[in-house]
C-alpha cells in the first residue's frame, strides 16, 4: 500500500548481517545521486544505536542518517530515522520517536508497540516521497532473521511498503560470502526473493578479478546480478555506524610510534564516539580506543566519552580499576577530558531519583571534578554555539543530566542553542586546567577549539587542519562515491528503480 501523496522512487539497501556496509553504500549512493542532480534523502525506519545526533529543530535522531543527510547535501530531518533505540542494558533501550525520547522498553514491551511503530515510520516515509525524487531505504541487521520476521518493521516489510527494489550487501571480509548470499535467500520467502535486485560485496582484499568465477557462480545459482564488488579501504574519513567498530581495542601504541598518544576510554555504554573522528585525522597525534585497564604515563590526554548508562559506567569505571588509575593519573599531572556522560563521572556525585538508567539511586564519581550531575526529564537535545577562552565552536547537546557546579569555574559559555539566543555557562575546569568537562558533542569539530584544547594539554606544537569539520566530511564523501562509481555498475543499479 502506497499514499496517494506519495511521488519519489524507493532503493532498499539490506545486508546478510549488522556492519556488513549497509550504512555505507546509502552513503556513497545518496552523495551519487545528488552529484547527478537528484533530490535525494536517506530513510531508516527504525535504527538502535548510541550515536546520534541533533536537527536544526533540535531534535534527536540516528548519527547515520546525519551522515547520509550531509552527503544528500539536504538537512537532517527525523523523517529519516523516525524511531531510534538507544541501549541502556543488554535487554531495554530508550525509545525516541520522531526525534524525542518517550520510554524506556525492555525488548518484549516495546514489541508489543511495533503496529503502532509501523504507521509511524510509513507515516514519515511518505512525507519524504512528497518532497524528494529518490529515497534510499537502510535495512537493520540481517534481512533474515526468521524468527523475527513476524515483528520486522525496519528490513523487507518496508521496502515492501515502499514498493522498493532491494540491493543486498555482503561483507566478504567476515569469510563465507557465498552462504551470507544464497543462505540469506533461501530463508525468504519467495516474495521477499523476487523482491532483490542484486548483490553489492563489501570489503574485498587482494585482486578483484581473482573473484570473477565467484562472482559468475553467485550470479548462476541465484539468479541475480552481482552489481560490484567493493575492495576494502582503509580509511576515507566517512563516520561509522556504530560502534562495533571499536569493539575489541588493541594494544593502544606501537613501540616504534614517537607521536604524543591520546587514549579514550571504551566504557561499556560509550555514545557518539564519532566525536574523536577530528583527533584520529590528525597526523601528529595516537589516538587510541582502550578498555583494559593499564597504566597511563606514556599517555598526553585521556578522554571519557558520552555513555548512554553513565551511572552503571561509573560503576565498572570504579569496579574495573580505572577509577584509581585515573585518579593517579591526574595526581601525576595527567590532562582528562570528560564530554557528555564522561563530564558527569568526573564529578563528585551522580544522582538517579527516577531510576532513569536502573534503581533509583545515587553513584559515587571520581571527584576529579567540583560538579554534582542529577540525572532528570526532559531530555535536552539542541545544536549549540559556544565561547571558550574566546574562540567560537559549534556542536550538540544530547543529555537528561543537570549539572551544579560546587565551586571554581566553568569551561565555556553557550551562546546559542537551535538558533535562540542565549548565556549560560557550561561545564568545569580545575584551577590547573588539567581536568575539563562540557556537554557539548562534536567539540573537535572545530579547528579553532582543537587548538586550544592541545594548546592547554602542552601539545601546542602539534599541527591541526582548517578543513576538519565539514568541509572535511564533505570532501570524504566525494572520495567515497568516486570509490563506489569505479568499482559498482550504478546504471544498472538505477534501472532497477519503477519506472
Amino acid at each position: 500500500m502506497i499514499s496517494g501523496k506519495s511521488t519519489a522512487q524507493c532503493l532498499a539497501v539490506l545486508g546478510t548481517g549488522s556492519d556488513v556496509g549497509k550504512s555505507i553504500v546509502v552513503t556513497a549512493l545518496c552523495r551519487i545521486l545528488s552529484n547527478r542532480g537528484f533530490r535525494v534523502a536517506p530513510y531508516k525506519a527504525q535504527n538502535m544505536s548510541n550515536n546520534s545526533g541533533v536537527t536544526p529543530e533540535g531534535l534527536e535522531m540516528g548519527r547515520a542518517q546525519i551522515v547520509q543527510a550531509e552527503a544528500s547535501r539536504i538537512p537532517p530531518h527525523v523523517d529519516m530515522n523516525p524511531i531510534l533505540l538507544k541501549p541502556t542494558s543488554d535487554v531495554g533501550s530508550q525509545v525516541v520517536v520522531l526525534g524525542e525520547a518517550v520510554a524506556n522498553q525492555s525488548a518484549r514491551e516495546y514489541h508489543l508497540h511495533k503496529e503502532s511503530l509501523f504507521s509511524t515510520a510509513c507515516t514519515a516515509l511518505d512525507r519524504l516521497r512528497e518532497t524528494y525524487d529518490i529515497v534510499i531505504l537502510e535495512g537493520a541487521g540481517s534481512c533474515a532473521e526468521v524468527n523475527l520476521m513476524p515483528q520486522d518493521i525496519v528490513n523487507f516489510r518496508m521496502a515492501e511498503y515502499a514498493q522498493a527494489p532491494v540491493i543486498l550487501v555482503g561483507d566478504i571480509h567476515r569469510g563465507g560470502i557465498f552462504a551470507q548470499l544464497i543462505g540469506t535467500l533461501t530463508c525468504l520467502p519467495p516474495a521477499w526473493q523476487d523482491r532483490i535486485a542484486g548483490f553489492i560485496i563489501n570489503r574485498f582484499r587482494g585482486d578483484i578479478s581473482l573473484f570473477a568465477d565467484g562472482t559468475r557462480w553467485i550470479e548462476s545459482r541465484s539468479g541475480k546480478t552481482v552489481f560490484g564488488v567493493l575492495p576494502w579501504v582503509n580509511d576515507l574519513g566517512v563516520a561509522a555506524e556504530d560502534s562495533v567498530v571499536i569493539e575489541n581495542p588493541v594494544k593502544p601504541l606501537l613501540d616504534n610510534d614517537s607521536r604524543p598518544a591520546i587514549a579514550i576510554i571504551r566504557i561499556p555504554h560509550i555514545s557518539n564516539f564519532t566525536d574523536f573522528d577530528p583527533l584520529t585525522r590528525i597526523s601528529g597525534i595516537s589516538t587510541s580506543f582502550v578498555e583494559q585497564p593499564q597504566e597511563l604515563s606514556r599517555f598526553h590526554a585521556v578522554i571519557l566519552p558520552g555513555s548512554k548508562n553513565t551511572c552503571f559506567d561509573l560503576k565498572w569505571l570504579h569496579h574495573s580499576g580505572w577509577a584509581a588509575i585515573l585518579k593517579a593519573y591526574t595526581a601525576k599531572g595527567g590532562h582528562i577530558l570528560g564530554i557528555c556522560g564522561g563530564y558527569q563521572m568526573l564529578g563528585t556525585r551522580v544522582h538517579d531519583p527516577d531510576g532513569l538508567e536502573g534503581a533509583p539511586g545515587s553513584t559515587d564519581g571520581l571527584g576529579l571534578l567540583p560538579v554534582e550531575t542529577v540525572l532528570k526529564a526532559p531530555k535536552t537535545t539542541t545544536l549549540s554555539t559556544f565561547e571558550w577562552k574566546g574562540v567560537t565552536g559549534k556542536g550538540y547537546e544530547i543529555h537528561m543530566g543537570q549539572t551544579r557546579l560546587l565551586k571554581g569555574s566553568h569551561l565555556l559559555t553557550i551562546t546559542e542553542r537551535s538558533g535562540n539566543a542565549c548565556h549560560e555557562a557550561d561545564g568545569a575546569r580545575t584551577d590547573d586546567d588539567a581536568v575539563l568537562g562540557t556537554y557539548i558533542h562534536g567539540i573537535f569539530d572545530t579547528p579553532g577549539i582543537t587548538r586550544l584544547w592541545l594548546d592547554q594539554t602542552g601539545l601546542g606544537h602539534v599541527p591541526v587542519s582548517g578543513d576538519q569539520g565539514f568541509v572535511e566530511r564533505d570532501l570524504a564523501y566525494d572520495r567515497l562515491a568516486d570509490h563506489f562509481e569505479s568499482h559498482v555498475n550504478v546504471e544498472a543499479i538505477l534501472s532497477t528503480l519503477p519506472v
